[in-house]
């Protein structure tokens, strides 16, 4: 099963990246989970974390704000964080349940690498909020607009009018922020694109 959360995972010189990622997620009994496979792009700056440092913190989270602007870069200031207790890193202090892990095997090649983790501490900050169209229409918004460099600005801009309807519907505050502040930078892209004029 894939899950749509966000990792932290720190440098070799400790700086703190935060990145939206779709492990692999793998339960025991009781629903728990034990071990996590991430493919991150070998251009990413969890890729590079995670290949020198080999430790991270996995959050679940219904907070579709945060997750929107980790999936832009847009984390200035940073939302806040607290010590990891069992690796070296740091934990969303908002999340609903955070899982930190350790690599105990990679495989880098290909376009992306593969990481397998196993799950050394996990915890539980607050309940999710829930199921909710809007924060699903997000969450969609958001992975497309991190792919706005190999999809046509044209199909992307055909699905954001399909979620616009369900976040104007189901949406709370925090869903219209984060669906406002994707369709921005999806529609500043557009424009810092070359116009080609067509044939006479």
């Amino acid at each position: 099963m894939i899950l749509e959360g966000i990792v932290t995972t720190i440098s070799a010189a400790g700086a703190v990246n935060i990145a939206p990622m779709g492990p692999q997620v793998a339960c025991v009994a009781g629903g728990e989970w034990a071990r996590l496979t991430l493919r991150p792009f070998r251009t990413s700056q969890t890729f590079a974390n995670l290949a020198a440092h080999g430790q991270g913190v996995l959050h679940v989270t219904d907070d579709v704000l945060l997750l929107a602007r980790s999936a832009l870069g847009m984390l200035d200031p940073l939302p806040p964080l607290r010590p990891a207790q069992k690796v070296r890193g740091w934990v969303l202090a908002d999340a609903c349940r955070f899982y930190e892990f350790q690599v105990v095997a990679y495989d880098e090649q290909g376009e992306r690498a593969r990481f397998e983790m196993e799950v050394v501490h996990s915890g539980r900050l607050r309940d999710f909020f829930g199921f909710n169209r809007a924060k699903h229409a997000v969450v969609e918004a958001a992975i497309l607009a991190t792919r706005t460099a190999f999809l046509p600005i044209d199909e992307i801009e055909s699905e954001y009018r399909k979620l616009a309807v369900l976040v104007a519907k189901t949406g709370g505050a925090q869903e219209h922020a984060a669906f406002d502040l994707l369709r921005r930078h999806v529609q500043q892209v557009k424009e810092s694109r070359p116009h080609h004029e067509p044939e006479a």
